[in-house]
């Protein structure tokens, strides 16, 4: 499912690309079967690449799956289980393969889901981003009772205390940093052309987020109302503040190694690196409401949970291939690699922990 968001903002649009069929033109992605010696989120890129003229990271670990009818060329019908994959377009060629046989249009989740026939397909694109809690982005006020399990009284007494602080707006400033931070190693791993540009980009969105973590620190400090116990605050700014270090330790140690050609195992990690920060991005908001978002904000942690342990599979299996294919011919590259590994790994665990985090705040008050 070919995706981009409209602009940096952690509640920006996101819009996915549909094609039309060759057969009937109905709306569809981008899909077909897997090709021989490719693994299934490689065969979906090389599909989106053919059928739509996209390119960019693919998440190895699938949205979900849906199910739908598939005439055969010998008249059959038969039931099709397609596995969807999101793939974070950075670059849209103006000529592929199939141009005269499809045409694609990018559309919003809420019409791309109204276009598409599969029901299963819509609920999945309706579920990638956060259009239907909209509501959950507005600004609140001091903590509703029934979400704090204060009562009646005491929430009156609540509103003739100073105003608690802007923690909401700083958690979802930070985590515009973390997708961008995300977005600019990506391009670094996937593109070798001017690779200082991303790695500037990377330690200078570490700095923002520096920034934003100090004014948070500081903020509890002079708050006296908090919308969460003051130690949650700090351990989820600071678990997300982890995330962009990794970011930057493993940029630079890229940078240190002058490593310019990444394996695919390695691109595989930097694509869950990117859908990861994506989910905590589109988590910050609902935090303004947890109880009326707890169970979309536990759906989005179990997502980038299950996206860690698909990350620990790819990072050993990556490294077990290069330790067979370099460990008696050329120790350095594998040394160099097996770092490149640990630092990928590392920013991983670290997104693992925020979601362990923001779960922690949804049992405390949802």
């Amino acid at each position: 499912m070919p995706y981009r968001t409209d602009g940096t903002a952690v509640d920006a649009a996101v819009r996915v690309l549909l094609i039309t069929s060759r057969e009937n033109k109905r709306w569809v992605i981008p899909k077909g079967n897997p090709a021989s010696g490719l693994s299934a989120h490689a065969a979906a890129a090389l599909e989106a690449d053919e059928e739509a003229g996209v390119r960019g990271l693919i998440c190895p670990t699938p949205l979900g799956s849906y199910r739908y009818r598939k005439r055969q060329r010998n008249g059959a019908s038969l039931m099709v289980d397609v596995d969807v994959f999101p793939l974070a377009v950075n670059r849209e060629l103006e000529h592929w393969k199939e141009q005269g046989q499809r045409e694609r249009r990018w559309v919003s989740l809420n019409d791309a889901a109204e276009m598409v026939e599969e029901a299963d397909l819509a609920d999945l694109i309706r579920s990638f981003g956060p259009s239907e809690f909209k509501a959950a982005t507005k600004r609140l006020g001091v903590i509703a009772a029934t979400q704090s399990r204060i009562s009646p009284m005491f929430a009156w007494f609540q509103r003739l205390l100073p105003k608690q602080g802007n923690f909401f707006d700083l958690f979802e400033a930070h985590a515009v940093t973390i997708v961008s931070a995300a977005d600019a190693m990506a391009r670094l791993v996937e593109d070798d052309s001017k690779p200082a540009d991303h790695i500037r980009e990377v330690i200078e969105r570490e700095h923002d987020a520096d920034n934003i973590t100090r004014q948070v620190l500081k903020t509890v400090r002079e708050t006296f109302l908090t919308p969460f116990d003051r130690g949650a605050i700090t351990s989820l700014i600071g678990s997300m503040d982890d995330t962009i270090d990794e970011m930057q330790a493993a940029v630079q140690a890229m940078d240190l190694y002058e490593v310019r050609v990444f394996e695919q195992e390695m691109k595989d990690m930097a694509a869950i690196i990117v859908d990861a920060a994506r989910l905590t991005a589109e988590a910050m908001p609902l935090l303004r409401d947890v109880g009326g978002n707890g169970a979309r904000l536990h759906e989005l942690t179990e997502r980038v949970v299950r996206m860690e342990s698909h990350a620990d599979e790819i990072h050993t299996a990556g490294l077990k291939r290069m330790f067979k294919q370099y460990a008696s011919t050329d120790t350095v590259r594998f040394m160099v690699a097996r770092e490149v590994f640990k630092h990928l790994e590392r920013v991983v665990d670290a997104f693992e922990d925020v979601a362990n985090e923001i779960d922690g705040i949804v049992i405390d008050h949802a």
